[in-house]
């Protein structure tokens, strides 16, 4: 059997930074995750599912005493924030009643190049699997325009009913250099489902930015920023 890592768990606490940053006594510890978890899904279910999606590849979690602050990165920032940031606050509301704890001001970086974003480069592909595109043509399409935004290599991985085929299968397609156990190495990793009228097919999408230090940047530093630790 393989044994696959995810890329940033791997690099979590060597180069790269946790999602959520809190500390919780083990009787609140429970709590806390399961508010992380419905924080999560409900922001991604009303962002990323409905139409218009804002594309949101990442929310952050961080919090203190008095309350929870929240980060989106998303590449439609006007979407999330609204006409004079109606939005935003009616979502921050909206958070507020689904755990009953203060939310702060919600924080929206924009992520300027999408095709350097593996979660989001993801999602594009599944939507473009439900409409029915050819899989072969979508990951070429794909993985040209993340290699011209200046990534250093691509791995996308299709598994399922491709084509409606009555036998599920694995297809995988490899452009550049995709240096997963190099720890300095910034590989992003996403993951999403298309859900056909022949079945679910899952993608992943492995993208190489370059070493840390010296990888292109598909957005602003996240607020704190990654960890710049020797190897482990």
């Amino acid at each position: 059997m393989g044994q696959k890592v995810n890329p940033l768990g791997y690099r979590i606490g060597i180069t790269e930074d946790w999602k959520s940053k809190w500390y919780a006594t083990k009787f609140a510890y429970g709590d806390f995750l399961g508010e992380d978890f419905r924080i999560r899904r409900y922001i991604d279910g009303k962002l990323n599912r409905k139409p218009p999606f804002a594309a949101v590849s990442d929310i952050l979690i961080e919090r203190t005493r008095e309350e929870v602050k929240i980060t989106l990165r998303t590449a439609r920032p006007g979407l999330v924030i609204g006409p004079k940031g109606a939005e935003v606050d009616k979502l921050r509301e909206e958070l507020e009643d689904l755990i009953k704890r203060k939310v702060g001001p919600l924080t929206v970086v924009e992520i300027k190049n999408p095709d350097l974003n593996a979660q989001l480069v993801a999602e594009a592909v599944a939507e473009q699997l439900k409409k029915r595109a050819s899989f072969r043509r979508v990951m070429k399409q794909r993985m040209e325009a993340t290699m011209t935004a200046g990534a250093k290599g691509i791995k996308i991985g299709v598994s399922g009913r491709l084509g409606g085929a009555e036998i599920a299968r694995s297809e995988h397609s490899v452009v550049g250099s995709i240096p997963l156990t190099t720890l300095q190495a910034n590989v992003g990793y996403g993951y999403a489902i298309a859900y056909t009228t022949y079945g679910t097919i899952g993608i992943k999408v492995w993208i190489y930015r370059g070493m840390y230090g010296e990888e292109v940047l598909e957005t602003d530093v996240r607020p704190g920023g990654p960890l710049r630790r020797g190897r482990r």
